[in-house]
């Protein structure tokens, strides 16, 4: 039940429905979500603004601001900047929060996985 390099392949082995159950399977989906999903709405809501303001607010985007540069082109650019402080921040949670609970379930799963035997 395992592949060439020892990785267990059946989702019907026991330690699958075992880690599911987990507690700490439970709070790592929570803090995963609890990043994900307001984020993803925040970012959706923040590009349905420029883009809705793109095409019914011409005249606010076209305001000049600095020789050449109008809100649009502003907003343009802060789409770019926030895709970035949206990634920054997504790894920052993931390595605090949900990495080291990750990898105490790894090790439950490697424990239960090596206590079968050897690899095939």
């Amino acid at each position: 039940m395992t592949d060439e390099h020892g990785v267990h392949r059946s989702s019907q082995h026991p330690i699958y429905q075992e880690l599911h159950e987990a507690p700490d399977f439970a709070e790592l989906r929570q803090r995963y979500r609890s990043f994900v999903i307001p984020w993803t709405v925040a970012f959706l809501a923040w590009y349905l603004l420029y883009v809705i303001m793109s095409n019914w607010a011409g005249g606010f985007m076209n305001t000049k601001l600095v020789g050449h540069i109008n809100v649009a082109l502003v907003f343009g650019l802060l789409q770019f900047a926030s895709t970035f402080l949206i990634a920054w921040l997504y790894a920052r949670h993931m390595n605090r929060h949900v990495d080291p609970l990750a990898r105490k379930l790894e090790a439950r799963y490697d424990a239960a996985i090596k206590g079968e035997g050897a690899p095939r």
